[in-house]
């Protein structure tokens, strides 16, 4: 969790509480199985959050990398 996400109000979208079932019920000591369903979303988040950390490691290496020399302008 970032600390911007503890303060500012939720994205609608980012949960779904009709699907969330993470509370265990009273004396259920087994694991919950996941369903394809889950995993299948749990695939799609991790694409859009490699896609999300891509994009920012791309826009990142514009502003701070190294720049191009000017035409005719000699390195050094």
């Amino acid at each position: 969790m970032k600390l911007m996400e503890m303060f500012d109000a939720a994205v609608p979208g980012y949960q779904d509480l009709a699907a969330d079932n993470s509370r265990p019920k009273w004396r259920e000591s087994r694991k919950t199985k996941l369903t394809l369903r889950q995993i299948r979303k749990l695939r799609k988040m991790l694409d859009v959050r490699n896609y999300e950390k891509a994009k920012y490691l791309k826009k990142v290496h514009e502003q701070y990398g190294a720049s191009a020399p000017a035409d005719g302008a000699p390195s050094v």
